[in-house]
């Protein structure tokens, strides 16, 4: 299955799993995580309720999915994350916040969108601070393409959003071309959006804070 895509857009590094990592990650997946299947899932089955949801792709730590999945307390929450260590430290944060209203799933974003995300049945798609692949001749390695964002406008509701934040200039111009010339999405203002209030400021957007870089994010709805 996972070798149907030739060119992935991360590779499993092997980054340090501390042992609270490795111990939620054995203990609570059960309870956070939905196991990879090539079905559609039922999200009123999966939170037993019809609340809107939101997926997060490439949450990384998973402080996204924790502080916004507290702040939206009536929606639902999906993130989507390859690395154990990020699935272990999110699964011990939904326990020990007694967290609800999110779930993991630990498999490759595109493979997951594609086939167990129903058609028009998302309310917004998070991609903050994925892996901006910047050496040229890694460009094709980017999340972000023409194909997958077909595949999620498609998953979308309408009215549903895409709100992708990146702090490399080349990519933030690349996503912006690439949603502006799908003809189901429609940019929320004129260029690149304003950061929206509830999205945290992430360890990966610290960091290119740092280095001085700009932080770019770009919200696109489907019309």
């Amino acid at each position: 299955m996972e070798n149907r895509r030739t060119i992935k857009s991360y590779v499993l590094r092997s980054g340090r799993f501390t042992q609270k990592q490795k111990e939620a990650y054995d203990n609570y997946s059960q309870d956070f995580c939905i196991d990879y299947q090539e079905n559609l899932l039922s999200f009123k089955e999966t939170f037993q309720n019809e609340n809107e949801v939101i997926l997060d792709i490439g949450f990384g730590m998973g402080d996204s999915v924790r502080e916004i999945s507290q702040a939206m307390p009536d929606k639902n929450f999906i993130g989507i994350e390859v690395h154990k260590p990020g699935v272990g430290a999110l699964a011990f944060d939904l326990k020990d916040l007694n967290i609800k209203n999110a779930k993991i799933i630990s498999y490759d974003a595109v493979e997951v969108v594609k086939n167990m995300i129903p058609d028009s049945s998302v309310g917004g798609f998070h991609i903050f601070f994925p892996d901006p692949w910047q050496k040229k001749k890694h460009n094709k390695r980017r999340l972000l393409n023409e194909e997958f964002i077909e595949i999620l406008a498609g998953k979308l509701k309408v009215g549903g959003y895409i709100y992708v934040a990146t702090d490399w200039a080349d990519y933030a111009e690349q996503v912006l071309d690439l949603l502006s010339a799908n003809k189901k999405l429609k940019n929320s203002t004129a260029g690149f959006a304003q950061r929206a209030p509830w999205r945290p400021i992430t360890k990966f957007e610290k960091k290119g804070l740092t280095k001085n870089h700009n932080i770019y994010d770009i919200w696109f709805t489907k019309v």
